[in-house]
């Protein structure tokens, strides 16, 4: 099995207790000159944000914005999401369907606000986590997340709502099956009268439609197969 070592400088700053803003500088310079663009730069950032406790304010839009735009504009299909590179965000930045982190939920927003395509089952996974939120306390959502209430807030509109503009078109909000579903289950674990009133307004707005999108399928990104599920980043 082989074992994955970070190269100079991002071994150094994995062994780090705090990642500064000099750091993404020298990653910027040295580790990354040309952006993300192989699995190994993948599993390098991956291994970056777990290995430092604390890191600098610009560190998030760095995470996001690279490993977003690895993801949607470098790897094919250029623009877009097929079923491979969804399949692959969602083991990489989740644990049992729980993404970990709220920064890991940032990335997955970002690409689905990115992306000319996204598969509904990756719209169904970032909603789920607001219901994991609200009914299990769990998941990056939930630590993002300004209150404990029970029902919908404003917040959590506004959440949804990046989630669903894509497919949301003159008051008609578009949804296939697992998308669908995940709604409804919202619906019925919410109780109507401690709801934010926009959330009435989006349920009356669901509609469910069966896309006929061809089957798409990736020649990128072996990384979970390759990388990150047979070796182990090390610093």
């Amino acid at each position: 099995m082989s074992e994955f070592r970070l190269a100079f400088p991002a071994c150094v700053i994995a062994a780090k207790h705090r990642l500064a803003v000099e750091d993404i500088g020298l990653l910027r310079k040295h580790t990354f000159p040309d952006g993300i663009r192989t699995a190994d730069d993948v599993v390098t950032m991956l291994a970056l944000n777990n290995s430092c406790p604390e890191k600098c304010p610009e560190w998030n839009a760095f995470f996001v914005e690279q490993l977003a735009g690895f993801i949607v504009d470098y790897s094919y299909p250029q623009g877009s999401l097929d079923d491979v590179n969804t399949t692959w965000l969602m083991r990489v930045v989740s644990t049992d369907g729980v993404i970990n982190s709220a920064l890991e939920l940032e990335l997955v927003l970002h690409v689905i606000e990115m992306a000319a395509f996204v598969p509904d089952e990756l719209r169904g996974f970032a909603l789920d986590q607001l219901r994991l939120a609200l009914c299990e306390s769990i998941g990056g959502y939930k630590l993002s997340r300004a209150t404990d209430r029970a029902g919908i807030t404003r917040q959590d509109i506004d959440f949804v709502m990046r989630v669903l503009r894509g497919v949301s078109d003159g008051g008609v909000i578009s949804l296939s099956r697992v998308s669908y579903d995940v709604v409804m289950r919202l619906a019925e674990a919410t109780d109507p009268a401690a709801n934010h009133p926009r959330w009435a307004q989006i349920l009356s707005a669901v509609r469910l439609v069966e896309f006929a999108h061809a089957p798409r399928r990736s020649r990128w990104l072996r990384i979970v197969e390759d990388t990150a599920e047979t070796g182990h980043a090390v610093a």
